[in-house]
């Protein structure tokens, strides 16, 4: 099993948060993995990416062309990385920002207003774990238990207050994919 994952979005919407994330929770589980950020004038509100690579062997090349997955934030994101996604893979498409469908009819989208929950739950930064559980619940390579267990292990100290919060949106994007 080898899956490769582009989340991107603007800067400061938790893109790399969520990759790494997803990269620690495999880690914990035993698997290879390899996370790739991009920074730059993507801090300021550019666009911002990374690239995760999980894997059950050993990862001959952390460089992914066409992701299995992508985790789409906002429009420029899927206006890059929607081609991009390999056919038979899945696009995670952040509908609160996006309201541009797919035309390909030759990968899996799952449409979530990610934003519009996070909002809901009282924290526009919980959009990134919205889009996690959606994309686990959907596609679970890793469960949604490990990915708890990740998130309590390696969220910074200074956002620990948001814990339970972080969980309801891995709950509540989970609870939408088949609602």
């Amino acid at each position: 099993m080898q899956e490769e994952f582009v989340f991107s979005g603007f800067g400061g919407q938790g893109v790399m948060f969520a990759g790494q994330l997803l990269a620690y929770t495999a880690m914990d589980e035993g698997l290879e993995v390899t996370w790739i950020p991009s920074y730059g004038p993507e801090m300021r509100g550019g666009t911002a990416h990374c690239f995760v690579v999980i894997s059950d062997r050993v990862i001959g090349s952390p460089l992914v062309a066409h992701p299995t997955n992508g985790i789409i934030f906002n429009k420029p994101s899927f206006d890059k990385y929607e081609p991009l996604v390999a056919k038979g893979g899945r696009l995670v498409v952040n509908t609160s920002l996006v309201t541009q469908k797919s035309l390909r009819d030759d990968i899996h989208v799952i449409e979530i207003p990610a934003t519009d929950i996070a909002y809901e739950i009282g924290d526009q930064r919980l959009t990134n774990m919205v889009l996690l559980g959606a994309l686990l619940r959907d596609h679970p390579i890793l469960s949604l238990e490990a990915l708890k267990q990740a998130l309590e292990a390696h969220i910074p100290n200074h956002r620990r207050n948001l814990l339970e919060k972080n969980y309801q949106a891995i709950a509540r994007g989970a609870e939408r994919i088949y609602a």
